[in-house]
Parts: structure tokens; sequence; C-alpha cells
């Protein structure tokens, strides 16, 4: 009897995402699992013609803050444009949950102030119609929505519920607080959660300017939260640590990540950027989480970003070089085309570049004015630029400040104009040390930070940037295809405990995207205005992505969402298929 299947891929190069040589084969869908590879008889419902086309696995961002988004939207675009098929929310320890309604304007101050919600996106966004972790769930997992979700309980509205104005003001628990907090954890991991995220950096901060509750939490408090996590049955720890804002080096930031580690036995992930100002902390951070790798215990893995790590600068969005300086702020308020009128006055102009920023507001913010690794930002995007071509070398060549030449190109297009500060991962003007990251067995692509940073970044783009840059484009070494693909699927599905998913093979998850590689296009960042409220966030095309299968249903057709939603929350961790699931 001739097989009827759902979806059948025919004559795609596919890459399969454990690694192996790329190769031609037809791929046979039902029920949402991956039912044959090789040559195909039968027919299906839907048949894809994709010679000349490459296949891979969907891609899985383990960092995004889709916390608000899952619950105002059924799309987790930007993610769901380039080929991502399952996201991780809850990370650095932010979230909306749990929470009572009397912290409401605490944690969206918190949202607002890290991750750049709009908090006029979140009133209209947010329902509100739970208190507690599991509540939360419930309502994000309730919703249809394109790709898979999962999160992790989030330290900062655990601490807040907890303590209350004591969690808040980042007060030492008591005992009995360390109790509470470990009853939430293990409670929202029972019930699916991945596991604890939290935040040591000085960099995440609320909307008014104050520390976030999780900022200087000492070890025994991240070891309770952890321990709790172990006394659930397990999962993974996330951490963005301090990266020497405030003066620990490379070795007392590891203690701690490898102290709460080996007390519970956990593996833990933690962001690593490489500063430009100071690349020797990364590199030491890298080399301790190496060392302490290959001396067994559970594995720790750097996480890191495929390019650099920075923001987009304009008049138009919420930061530029002088957004914290008295000068500005006298017209920020204004509509964008007033503001234009008086930024473009002689007088005006002078006084906003004579001013200084208020440097103790928000540090992210002051870090538009790096004009060393300020650039312009073409259409297709260059984000490995040449040396030379920085902002402050071109106004060194017109024999002008740099902070002037920034200023009128920020005037472009009425005030639109847009220009990438690379302060992280950009060291000595060249990507060629992302090498290190690449090779290491335990490090971790990801931080895509979809759902965050509306008017900031879009860096959710980062596997379209890394088929079209790392493997076919880049001038000097590459990434192998096959490589890039495993980094993207089944190496951070492995690390998350997805194992149900990453890899083209019989009786796996069939998330499947068609991809015409050759023509696979990044396009600028462009802002959309389509947030709840009115707000408006940074978004960015590509175009390529002939089709996007998630669990067996096409979500994107030809670049463009279908409707299809097959998307859900997943709960805990997913083991890997048995054999006969591909019968």
């Amino acid at each position: 009897m001739t097989a009827r299947y759902d979806i059948i891929v025919r004559g795609g190069l596919v890459v399969d995402g454990t690694g192996a040589e790329p190769k031609h084969a037809d791929i046979a869908i039902a029920g949402g699992i991956i039912r044959a590879v090789g040559t195909v008889d039968g027919t299906a419902a839907e048949e894809i013609d994709a010679t000349g086309l490459l296949v891979t696995p969907g891609f899985i961002d383990l960092h995004t803050h889709y916390d608000g988004q899952a619950v105002w939207s059924q799309r987790m675009n930007p993610s769901s444009s380039h080929g991502v098929s399952t996201v991780i929310l809850g990370n650095c320890g932010v979230g909306f949950a749990p929470c009572r309604p009397g912290d409401r304007e605490l944690l969206c101050a918190t949202m607002e102030g890290v991750e750049d919600i709009p908090g006029v996106v979140m009133k209209e966004g947010l329902t509100w119609d739970w208190e507690t972790f599991p509540e939360y769930m419930d309502v994000i997992g309730a919703r249809p929505r394109d790709i898979d979700i999962g999160v992790f309980a989030p330290h900062s509205p655990v601490r807040v519920n907890v303590m209350g104005e004591r969690g808040a003001n980042r007060e030492v628990p008591t005992r009995a607080d360390l109790a509470g907090m470990q009853a939430i954890v293990k409670e929202a991991v029972e019930i699916g959660a991945l596991g604890f995220a939290t935040s040591r950096t000085a960099v995440d901060r609320r909307s008014d300017g104050a520390l976030i509750p999780s900022f200087d939490a000492g070890e025994n408090e991240l070891v309770a939260a952890a321990q709790a996590v172990k006394d659930a049955g397990g999962g993974l720890i996330q951490l963005i640590p301090e990266l020497g804002m405030t003066g620990l080096t490379p070795a007392e930031e590891f203690a701690l990540i490898k102290g709460v580690s080996d007390a519970v036995g956990l593996p833990i992930t933690y962001t690593i950027v490489m500063s430009r100002k100071n690349p020797a902390f990364g590199q030491e951070l890298l080399r301790l989480t190496q060392a302490h790798n290959r001396d067994g215990g559970a594995p720790i893995h750097a996480q890191y970003f495929p390019r650099p790590v920075g923001m987009m600068a304009s008049f138009d969005l919420t930061s530029n070089p002088w957004v914290n300086t008295p000068a500005y702020k006298a017209i920020a308020h204004l509509p964008l085309a007033e503001r234009v009128v008086e930024l473009r006055k002689p007088e005006v102009r002078a006084r906003i570049l004579a001013d200084e920023p208020d440097e103790a507001l928000l540090p992210l913010t002051t870090m538009t004015r790096q004009y060393d690794v300020m650039f312009e930002l073409p259409d297709p995007p260059c984000y490995e630029p040449a040396r030379g071509t920085s902002i402050a070398d071109r106004a060194a060549r017109e024999g002008r400040p740099a902070a002037e030449l920034a200023y009128d190109l920020l005037l472009e297009n009425d005030g639109k104009g847009m220009l990438l500060v690379a302060f992280g991962n950009f060291a000595n003007d060249s990507l060629d040390f992302m090498f290190d990251f690449f090779d290491d067995p335990h490090a971790v692509m990801g931080l895509g930070d979809g759902g965050a940073h509306y008017g900031l970044i879009c860096d959710s783009s980062y596997p379209t940037f890394v088929l079209t840059h790392w493997t076919r484009d880049r001038q000097g070494r590459r990434l192998a295809i096959e490589e890039a693909v495993r980094l993207m699927t089944s190496h951070p599905a492995a690390i998350v405990g997805f194992r149900d998913r990453g890899v083209i093979a019989p009786g796996y998850k069939a998330d499947v995207n068609v991809i015409d590689y050759d023509g696979l296009t990044l396009h600028a960042p462009e802002i959309a205005d389509d947030l709840p409220g009115g707000g408006r966030r940074l978004d960015q095309r590509a175009n390529g992505y002939r089709y996007m299968i998630v669990a067996g249903e096409i979500i994107t057709r030809d670049d463009r969402p279908t409707g299809a939603l097959p998307g859900k929350l997943v709960r805990g961790a997913q083991a890997a298929p048995a054999p006969a699931l591909a019968a």
C-alpha cells in the first residue's frame, strides 16, 4: 500500500542538524513528526519541490524575552521570520510572574528599564489574568501561536513576590525568605519551567535607574534557588554575570558561577560578551569555563551572540548619544518632526553637542557615545565592517569631531537615520575571535533577545546572519554550513533538554526550514508600528525562507505568514524520539 503523508519535501539539500555532511534527500512528514528521510515513495497532501534549496531543522534560540508578547500576540516575531521554531522566555531573571496586583507596576518598570518594553505597551497588552507562576503558564499555554515557547522561572519576580519591598530594595533574604523562594521555583519547575534565570549585571536597571532586585543576590540565594530546581527534577540555570562592570575579576565572577553549579550539580548557561574596552575579561572567563568543563562536573555553557553586541542609535528610537543630556531632554518630548526642526537649529545643535550625559541613569543608553565602534548600516547590513569605517575614523579624516558627524547622520531621512554601535564582540575590528566560541563544544549560540529592546536592537535575526555571513559571504575563515546549522539546532536543543527536535531524522518533531540559500538576504533594521497601545519596535526582514514548517504545519510561505498556529508551550525536558515513532 502506498504511504500517505501530510507533507513531502522532495529533493532538497538536507543539513540534518547533527553536523553530518549535507545530502540530497526527501523528507516525509505526518502527524507533526518526521516519518522518513531518504528516497520517499508515497503521496502527500502537499508536496514541496526543494530542488536547489537548503533544508534544515528549525532553529532554537535559548535567550528571548517574549514573556509579554506571548500574552498579547500569536506571532513570536521577529524570531519566527528567521527560521526559529523554538524560543525560551524568562531570561535575565525578569518576567511577569509570579505577580500580585500591587507589584505589577514594579515588574513593568523592571521590564521597561531592562528590556526596553514601553510602559504603554505593557499597560495595553498584558491581561494580568494570573498571579502565580502556574497561572501564568496556563495563560500562555492556552494561546495558540506560530512557534513553540519554553520558559524559565525568573528571579526578580520570585524575589519580590516573597519579600515585597525588601526584595525590590535588594535586602538580604532571611531563612524564611529563601524557603519561600524555593517553594515558588520548585513548583514552577514541577509544572514545566525549564529552570531558573537570574541577572547580576549593573546594566540591568528599572526605568527609574534603580538596580533590579536580583542584582547582588548572594551565592547562598542562588544556590537555594538552584537546589529547588534540582529538587523538582532538574533543569538549566541561566545567568547574566557582572561582566567586569563593578570591579570583580573574571576569577571572582566565575567562582560564583562554578560554586552554584558544583553545589547542586546542575548545568549553567551564562552570557559572555567580549568587551572592546576590556576583552581580557571575557577571554579569561571563557578560559576558566573551559578548564572547568575539562575537569568534569556539571557543564557550564558560555552563551554567545554570533555578531557584534550593540544597539541602534537614532533620534527616532530609544537611544542616541545625547539621550541622557539635559539639553536633549528639553526637546525629547516633542514629536519627531518638531524635534528635528529644533535639532537643526545651530544654537540647539551646539548646546546638545556640548552637553554631558547623566551616566548614572541608564548605563546602556550611555554606551551610544562610543564613536570608535559606531557605523552606518547599509541594506543589506554589514555587521563586520572594515577597519577605518567607524564614525570616529571618518570624522578624523574629515577633520571634525565624531559627535558632529554622528549628529548629522542621525538627522538624515528627516531624523530617522540609524547608526550601529558595536560595543561588544567586535575586538580588533574583526569577528575572527568568534571561532573561540564556535570551536568550544560547551559554548552555545543564542541571545536573540526577541520580544525585548524594542527600540534598541533586532538581534533575533541572527540565524539569517549566520547563514549569509558566516557560511556564505564572509571574507576569511567561514563556518561549514553543517556546523553552523548544528550550532543553531541540535546543540542548543540538547542543552535546554529538548531532545525531541533540532534534527532531521525519523521520529523527530517536524520543525523544518526550506531555504533559498543562494538568494537568502538579511535587510537593515526598520521600525514597525504594531505593538499594543501604538507601541513601536525594530524589525528586520529576510528574504529566502521559502517554507517554515512547525509541528508539521507550514507557518511561512515565501517569507509570509500563512496564519497557521501550531506552536505550543513546551513544559519541561523532552525525550529523544523512540524508533517506533518513525513508523
